[in-house]
Formats: structure tokens, sequence, C-alpha cells
């Protein structure tokens, strides 16, 4: 055996200041484990203090008191995690503790202790999503802050102590199909630009790439702009592509930090106001906004390779404008 294959010695045994002074980031998150599982809130924000305070001194845990707010946010009681949704932490951790907070508490638990402000109007968003909304919300973000009858169950994450599970909605399998002569490219700035800033997460914090195209002609010609001659298509409802607009936007990709449900939801409504041309009579009216919505002929569509990780492919057309639209986005793990 050899000095390589012989492991460090365990620094466990260690009290919380012994590590910090040492800087050892790993055997300090155990100890959060440790604390968050006999809920010792104090404890944990003894240790988060003191990290914060060990940063000052050139420490690198700065992750370690991130992850205590993210763990107050998804575990403690209501009162200490409200007080952290507004914490610098979002930035770093698994999503923001807006969302983190609204999946374990109720809005009648966290509303006490949410201080007037964006935060507090998000989570409203937030829980709106999960079948609460509050009665007092404030409308932040300009669309209503209770689901419209038109809009789907939206896909939401699962947030655990070391991870975030954000499976996509699920979609029919289509058909191959041969997919005709290209459409005419034609320039639709504000639209295309609305579909591709879906994905913007994983295309500027990950590996992502996102390409939408206007053309003149239907839904599969658009799809062979992108140079196809065959896809697999299906046809989808309206409730269908809000949810996985809303999905692609809320996420971070492979290694991107999640913007959460709300702003998902947000991007979902603008490139649905910028396809049927609601954007100069923003915010629009919701009922006329679905009814608009529900007019035009949505697909969801594969280049028939294997998926190696994220992908949004939809393709709209509009049978009255003869104009249609196709988004193409993905991320490798």
């Amino acid at each position: 055996m050899t000095t390589d294959d012989i492991p460090p010695p365990s620094l466990d045994h260690l009290s919380i200041p012994e590590l910090i002074d040492l800087g050892q980031p790993d055997p300090l998150i155990r100890r959060v484990d440790a604390l968050a599982g006999r809920r010792d809130w104090s404890g944990m924000i003894d240790l988060r203090d003191r990290c914060h305070e060990a940063v000052e001194r050139g420490k690198q845990l700065w992750g370690v008191a991130h992850h205590v707010d993210y763990r107050l946010a998804l575990e403690a009681d209501p009162d200490l995690a409200a007080a952290v949704v507004d914490s610098l932490a979002s930035r770093f951790t698994l999503g923001p503790l807006t969302e983190v907070a609204a999946t374990s508490h109720s809005w009648d638990e966290l509303a006490p202790f949410l201080p007037v402000g964006p935060s507090r109007d998000i989570v409203g968003y937030e829980r709106a999503l999960r079948g609460d909304p509050p009665s007092d919300a404030n409308p932040v973000l300009e669309v209503p802050v209770a689901l419209s009858r038109w809009e789907p169950e939206y896909a939401l994450p699962k947030y655990k102590a070391d991870r975030v599970e954000a499976d996509p909605p699920a979609v029919e399998p289509g058909v191959i199909v041969s997919l005709g002569a290209p459409g005419e490219v034609i320039t639709d700035l504000e639209t295309t630009e609305a579909l591709a800033h879906l994905a913007a997460t994983w295309t500027e914090h990950s590996n992502g790439t996102a390409e939408a195209l206007a053309v003149e002609g239907t839904a599969a010609s658009a799809v062979a702009a992108l140079g196809l001659k065959q896809a697999e298509m299906t046809e989808i409802r309206l409730d269908q592509a809000m949810a996985l607009m809303a999905w692609t936007a809320s996420g971070g990709g492979a290694h991107g930090q999640r913007t959460g449900g709300a702003s998902g939801r947000f991007a979902a409504w603008w490139a649905l106001a910028c396809l049927t041309e609601f954007t100069d009579e923003w915010p629009p009216d919701p009922e006329e906004l679905g009814a608009a919505g529900a007019e035009l002929r949505w697909y969801w569509w594969s280049d028939l390779y294997p998926s190696t990780g994220w992908a949004c492919r939809i393709a709209v057309e509009d049978p009255q404008t003869g104009y249609a639209w196709v988004l193409n986005a993905a991320d490798a793990t």
C-alpha cells in the first residue's frame, strides 16, 4: 500500500470551532446534517454565523454558510424559513430560497414572518403554483398570481437536503414525419428572442444551446428550416406547451442554478404574449391571452437523436396568419 492509498484521518471528532479554524467544509456539512436531523436550528444558525465570520478571516467557508440557509428554508420552522428568503445564499444554492421555502411551507405559515417586499411577493407566486394562492398577493411580475383556467399544473421541483429533482412534463411519443421544404425565414425578433430566452440559464450558465426561428409556413416547415429532413412530432395542447416552456425557463439545465417556478411561469407568459401579439397590451387580459393561445397549433418535436440531457423543442403555427415558430434548445449532461 502506498501513501496515496491511505485515507486521510477523520476530522469528525473535532468541535465546530476547531473545524472552522481548519477551514474544512466537508466535515462541517456533515455537522449541518446532524444538526438538521435533530432540528437544532439555533445550532445551525450559530454554525452559519461562525462561518460568515471566518470568511472575513480568509476561510473558504461561504458555501457552508449558504448551505445552512438552504436547509433552514427547506426544513426549519416557518419563522426561520421566512427569515432567509432574502439571503444572498439564493445566488449559490440549488434554487432560489423563495422557491425552496415555498415547497415545504404553506402561505399561512410563512406570511406572518415575511417582510413586505419582492421576496414576499415571489413566495406568493410560488405558493400559487402549488394550489395555495395568497388572498393579499401583490402581482409584482405583472401576471396574475392565481393560475388561470387554461394554465397547466406546472412541473414543480422536489428539493432534497443535497439535490433538487425537476423532471420535465410528460409528453406522449410522436410519429416520425418527413418535414418537406423549409419555410421562408422571416424577421420576428421579439418572438424569437422570447423563445430563446426560455433557455437563457442553459446557454449562459451551462453547456446549452438555443436557436429560435420564425418562418412563413407551418410548424413542420419551421422545424425544416433548422436543416432537418425528418423529425418526430406530436401535437400538444396550450397547457402542455405552457408547462414545457415554464419548466425550461425555471430550470438550470446541467450546471446552472434554477431561477424558480415563478420566474419560469412569467417567461412562458411573455413568450405566449409575443406569439399572440399581446405585448402592446401588457399585462394582457388573462382570458383573452388564453383564448388566443388556444387558437395556435402547438407541437413537441425531436431530432431523432437520443437525448443526452435537457431539451425543449417546441414548434407552433398560427393558421390564421400562416406564420410559424420553432425553438430548439438543449443542454448536455
